[in-house]
């Protein structure tokens, strides 16, 4: 079996330890103001943290892991009422 970082490493989780998803977000950036995104994967660490692959729509950047911040990152519904 193949061993692989945690994104604390710099690494990936397994694809097996990923639950992955479609989730659409709103991102407070360092600026002040607010970008749309989407998770695509939730993944836990052996610490208990939970992480998210996060990728910032229209900005060109691939997605990436990052701990997840309830107050930076907002989740928005993936269908309507």
């Amino acid at each position: 079996m193949e061993s692989r970082r945690s994104p604390a490493d710099g690494g990936e989780p397994a694809d097996s330890d990923v639950q992955w998803v479609y989730q659409p977000v709103e991102v407070h950036l360092a600026d002040g103001s607010w970008a749309l995104g989407r998770i695509s994967g939730w993944w836990q660490d052996t610490g208990g943290d939970r992480w998210c692959r996060l990728r910032l729509t229209r900005t060109g950047r691939p997605a990436r892991w990052e701990p997840f911040d309830p107050a930076r990152v907002v989740l928005l519904p993936v269908a309507g009422l």
